[in-house]
């Protein structure tokens, strides 16, 4: 738990989310939305997995990459969704000093490992269509669970060097409201009483490093648009193209969700 000192020093031993909106129509509302996406969320990705792990033809490197994604689909849910219908059906918006640092360090852990992933998916679509005769001579089965793991470890180092970082800031009683319904390393940083340079400075590294997976992928299709424009036959330019559709679908939500949301 949060220690004496720093409780004494912050006067704070927890948050107060503001949530998305203060009516309480739009609140029911927006509490059986969420059930709703996130029952979804979890049933959806947990068949996928489970489809996956039980047919044999589906263990390619496409569908390994697929099974990690639907996994993180699910903790990263799980790490929001709960908290914020607990929150409603309690009638309190509070949420602990210990709890917040905690959420935050799963949220950026998560997005990081949503990010990276999306890449290596990008680069075994640009491999498979740029170079489908050596396919399984470069993407291979050693290569596919080195690339989950350096992403695993390297998304949790990034979110143990900001989670560090925010557990030295101090924060006012007076300014403990968080203008969202989870704890974000961005809005923590805003009510903090003490100096946040390098935390920002540390923020800024990791959004140019968030951003980078998102022009690998660009790169990626570029060239596989180039490769595909190429192909002689309608039917091969339509079947490559649909192979990537679902992909690029997944890239534009999930970045253009977090564009909204900064800006």
């Amino acid at each position: 738990g949060i220690s004496r000192g720093k409780e004494n020093e912050t006067g704070l031993s927890e948050f107060l989310l503001l949530g998305i909106t203060s009516d309480l129509g739009q609140q029911q509302v927006l509490f059986w939305l969420f059930l709703c996406m996130y029952l979804v969320t979890v049933v959806g990705n947990t068949l996928i997995i489970l489809v996956i792990c039980s047919e044999p033809h589906l263990h390619t490197p496409m569908y390994f990459f697929l099974t990690n994604l639907s996994f993180v689909d699910i903790c990263f849910t799980t790490n929001l969704i709960p908290k914020l219908l607990v929150s409603h059906m309690a009638g309190t918006q509070t949420i602990s000093y210990p709890y917040c640092l905690t959420q935050m360090y799963f949220l950026i852990s998560f997005a990081n490992v949503d990010t990276f992933l999306l890449a290596a998916m990008a680069l075994d679509h640009y491999v498979a269509i740029y170079n489908p005769l050596q396919y399984y001579t470069i993407i291979t089965p050693q290569l596919c669970g080195g690339l989950a793991a350096l992403v695993w470890v390297c998304s949790g180092f990034i979110s143990l060097v900001h989670t560090l970082l925010m557990s030295r800031l101090t924060f006012c009683s007076s300014t403990r409201k968080i203008s969202h319904f989870y704890c974000d390393a961005y809005l923590l940083m805003k009510i903090a009483c003490s100096d946040t340079h390098v935390n920002q400075y540390v923020f800024l590294a990791a959004t140019v490093l968030f951003m980078a997976p998102f022009m690998l992928i660009m790169v990626s299709y570029i060239r596989i648009a180039i490769a595909v424009l190429q192909i002689p036959f309608a039917k091969g330019k339509h079947k490559a193209f649909s192979t990537c559709s679902s992909h690029l679908s997944v890239v534009t939500l999930f970045y253009g969700t977090v564009l909204g949301i900064y800006t």
